[in-house]
């Protein structure tokens, strides 16, 4: 019997759908790509180091939707068209991959509840790759089975390589108007598994943060690694990027703290930079009954009982990987492949998704206002919207 081949169409061809489009094709996927909507389509070089064939050119958004069926269509472009293209995608009926975050704003976030509930729409899958990653689901079944006893609290960090913040920099993320935050583009991710690890919203939220590396003030930064090799220049900075990471129009931050104290008592802090030399993803989870670490960097789990005077529980994934996702690209497209074919429950869902970028940009109106913000009215806003 023939292995089905799945006909794909994909809006916004840039660099991160590319990548999965490759893990795709990585894990067996039979597909073909019908084609792309995209005015520059910055995910071909990525496409043709493989040898994948990217399919026709459309003019535009509608003129893909019109030449189907589509098995998936998937839409990998800046965040600030996600809301748009995703109600054409709804309307046109074919199942949807959409990277993260789902849209940009609360006021987006709302319409798009509103819209979920009063409409029928196709299957919708959201790109929020971590929660595919092994040592994830590991952390997730460690609380679920009751193991840590009661959460009572978390310390978590993500810290990014100078090379990386450096393209964040220079890349279209730069820009609220494109991309919202760093917080909401880099670690609505983080959110989402925070949430579900605590099992509860926020409830309040207070945060720090600002642009103090990647400012024109120190464009004198020396260029060069101790080796010699050339600094902040990783890879092409994509769709309507800045030539320089200290003399761009960025207006995010580039380091952020934030503390979330959640409705069921949970409290977590958060801190993140975008310029270390000492690369770090934690999560450092206290619970009544014990504590465990889930290094994400280095793919190792730390955990020992609250009373145990034995070696802590080790636990190591291999497959660690440059771009920090340590094969979780492959394993999400096993879990779509799973979804489309046999019908098992995608991870994670466009809720889950939405309600991990409403914490973040109560997080982020935290910085911006000075102040703790009570997410009650952010909360009811939203339940309102979806009927609840």
């Amino acid at each position: 019997m023939t292995e089905r081949k799945f006909r794909i169409g994909v809006i916004g061809l840039g660099q991160r759908v590319a990548h999965v489009l490759l893990a795709m094709d990585d894990i067996g996927w039979k597909y073909t790509l019908a084609g792309y909507a995209d005015p520059s389509p910055v995910g071909l070089p990525i496409l043709k180091e493989r040898d994948i064939a990217p399919g026709k050119s459309y003019d535009d958004v509608a003129a893909l939707l019109r030449d189907g069926p589509f098995d998936l269509v998937m839409i990998g472009s800046p965040n600030h068209l996600h809301y748009e293209q995703l109600l054409a995608a709804f309307d046109a009926g074919y199942p949807i991959f959409a990277e993260k975050p789902i849209v940009r704003t609360e006021e987006e976030t709302f319409a798009l509840a509103r819209h979920l509930r009063d409409k029928k729409i196709p299957p919708l899958f959201m790109g929020l790759v971590m929660r595919s990653m092994s040592i994830v689901r590991e952390v997730i079944s460690r609380v679920d089975s009751g193991a840590l006893g009661e959460i009572i609290s978390m310390d978590t960090t993500e810290h990014l390589h100078p090379e990386h913040g450096g393209y964040l920099a220079r890349n279209w993320r730069r820009k609220q108007e494109w991309g919202g935050s760093f917080l909401l583009d880099k670690v609505c991710h983080d959110f989402d598994i925070f949430g579900r690890i605590v099992g509860a919203r926020a409830k309040h939220v207070a945060s720090f943060g600002g642009k103090r590396i990647f400012k024109a003030d120190r464009a004198k930064t020396p260029r060069k690694y101790d080796d010699g090799s050339d600094a902040y220049v990783l890879r092409d900075a994509g769709w309507s990027a800045a030539n320089d990471a200290f003399h761009s129009d960025m207006d995010v931050t580039d380091h952020q703290t934030a503390i979330v104290e959640y409705d069921n008592g949970v409290q977590l802090s958060f801190h993140s930079n975008s310029h270390v030399s000492l690369l770090e993803r934690r999560w450092y989870i206290a619970g009544t009954e014990a504590t465990l670490i889930a290094d994400l960097v280095r793919n190792k789990m730390l955990m020992r009982g609250a009373l145990s005077k034995g070696k802590p529980e080790r636990r190591e994934w291999a497959g660690v990987t440059t771009d920090l996702h340590n094969g979780a690209d492959q394993e999400m497209a096993r879990d779509l492949l799973a979804t489309l074919k046999d019908g098992v429950p995608f991870p994670v869902t466009p809720y889950d998704c939405m309600e991990a970028g409403l914490t973040v940009m109560a997080i982020d109106r935290a910085m911006e206002t000075k102040s703790v913000v009570d997410c009650a009215a952010m909360w009811a806003d939203y339940d309102a919207a979806r009927g609840n």
